[in-house]
């Protein structure tokens, strides 16, 4: 394994794919972090009565708590483009991507799937900069082997790339048959799924309780239960 690792650290695919993910997760945190230091309400197009749409209206109100998060996320975006400062980024990078991740599936918020995406990208580079990282791990240090730096990785190249393309297709295809239900980005998404839906007339009746009496996502959850089990009566 450790061979492996040195491998794909000699090799220029790895290096750039590394530089790849610096710079898409610094993009994402640039801009986010930009409208939260300005005051203004993150996803403004995210209806106020959506499960996700209640917690950033929630967030907004905390005051300088939330300018607080949005300088945070522009100093990690910046230490990630550094190269010498790009470990520190990752590292402050991955518990809040971690906490992102756990907050968009617990929503069912539609855009679960980029955000998976950017947790993998920061796991990656955690990974790619382990022979940094592994001292401050409780675990016990072995010397590293040594190996042919003229050895041939395009296999090692083709089993990681076609690794991330299977990962990534298990992600988008995967996600669409992890919820029964789900409350969209706005009203007309809910409501396109209930033709489709098992139970038409539930879908609606939860659609309704999102968006039209502002309940909370697990009250429309259980509604929603109470008017399929209604139907089967």
């Amino acid at each position: 394994m450790r061979t492996l690792y040195d491998l794909a650290k000699a090799d220029p695919w790895f290096r750039r794919f590394a530089i790849f993910c610096r710079v898409a997760l610094a993009a994402s945190f640039l801009p986010t972090g930009f409208v939260k230091i300005m005051g203004q309400r993150f996803a403004e197009g995210l209806p106020h009565n959506n499960p996700l749409g209640h917690y950033f209206d929630a967030l907004l109100q905390t005051g300088y708590y939330y300018t607080f998060i949005g300088i945070t996320q522009v100093v990690i975006a910046i230490l990630l483009l550094v190269p010498r400062t790009a470990l520190l980024g990752v590292v402050m990078y991955f518990p809040l991507i971690i906490n992102i991740t756990v907050l968009t599936y617990a929503t069912r918020f539609d855009g679960t799937r980029l955000i998976t995406m950017m947790l993998l990208g920061c796991i990656y580079l955690l990974v790619w900069d382990y022979d940094r990282l592994k001292y401050l791990l409780p675990i016990k240090q072995s010397s590293a082997p040594t190996f042919e730096r003229t050895a041939n990785t395009g296999r090692l190249r083709l089993y990681f790339f076609g690794g991330v393309l299977a990962i990534l297709t298990f992600i988008i295809g995967g996600t669409f048959y992890l919820y029964e239900i789900t409350p969209g980005n706005e009203e007309a998404e809910c409501r396109n799924q209930c033709p489709s839906s098992k139970n038409p007339k539930a879908c609606q009746v939860f659609c309704d309780c999102i968006y039209q009496k502002g309940q909370s996502l697990d009250s429309s959850l259980a509604t929603y239960k109470k008017a399929k089990g209604q139907r089967h009566h």
